[in-house]
């Protein structure tokens, strides 16, 4: 019980903490501006606190990350649950895993120096990715949260009985039906849970992006151009020379408590998800 409310209170904590210098800020910077305006920088002599570059740039890194993660992932998932050998899972597995104990710097740093010089040399436009862009910083994202969705996804669906598997063989299912039609429902709840848990990871992921997608805020929907997250604004603004207390501080604060309300909705989201595929087996 004390394990479970020290969770408790750390996000109470976390609440507490946003919440009285985001009130102080919204009582400066009226809430229409802050998430209707189309320009960013509170940091300017004429300040513009429209966050709409920044929540565009999280759900564009966050989708390309998702393009790579989701399909690759459950492809892994469904290949160590339904056809690997115990040997291959053994070896695999922990090697897939492998990929969650890199530096996020480190992946930063790739997207920067490998991933976006490879896609300036094959693009086949006219006008080439940005040197800082989304297209990188989202490949490369997808690639480091691929460990978290294929090892849950595979977990769910290693949960499914093998009774549901046995049955559908016995009517003449191939294996690649047993794993579509049978098993993948079955274990669909874990499997979204999977799926929201990559995403709140992609959302709140700052080095990556903070390297690599760059640190103007444009308000685009094109991954190849310079974007910035709203993670990547809180590491740049906390290590600037704000004063403590002005609006430009207070922006920190208010731009976290978006995200955090964001990530929380995304989570109950699931919650609901979840218990309504949620299904039990004896």
């Amino acid at each position: 019980m004390a394990c479970a409310l020290l969770s408790v209170f750390t996000t109470l904590g976390i609440v507490v903490a946003l919440l009285q210098p985001t009130i102080e800020f919204f009582s400066s910077v009226g809430v229409g501006e802050f998430f209707t305006g189309q320009v960013w920088a509170p940091l300017f002599a004429s300040a513009k606190f429209g966050v709409l570059p920044l929540v565009t740039a999280t759900l564009v890194v966050t989708g390309v990350a998702l393009a790579v993660c989701v399909p690759l992932g459950l492809g892994a998932a469904i290949y160590l649950s339904e056809y690997a050998s115990r040997r291959a899972r053994r070896i695999l597995k922990p090697v897939l895993e492998v990929l969650a104990g890199i530096p996020t710097v480190v992946y930063g740093f790739f997207a920067l120096t490998f991933v976006t010089p490879l896609l300036r040399d094959i693009w086949p436009f006219a006008r080439p990715p940005d040197i800082f862009n989304a297209l990188s910083a989202g490949l490369v994202m997808g690639v480091m949260i691929l460990p978290t969705m294929a090892s849950l996804a595979e977990d769910a669906m290693r949960a499914v009985p093998d009774s549901l598997r046995h049955g559908a063989l016995a009517l003449g299912s191939s294996r690649l039906q047993v794993s579509i039609r049978v098993v993948f429902p079955a274990a669909v709840s874990g499997i979204v849970a999977a799926c929201v848990l990559a995403v709140s990871r992609a959302i709140g992921e700052t080095m990556v992006v903070l390297i690599a997608a760059g640190g103007t805020p444009n308000l685009t929907l094109d991954p190849a151009r310079t974007m910035q997250t709203m993670t990547a604004f809180i590491a740049a603004a906390g290590f600037g020379d704000q004063p403590t207390g002005s609006v430009g501080y207070k922006t920190i604060f208010a731009v976290g408590a978006t995200l955090f309300v964001a990530t929380f909705a995304i989570n109950a989201i699931s919650i609901r998800l979840v218990r309504r595929f949620r299904q039990a087996y004896e």
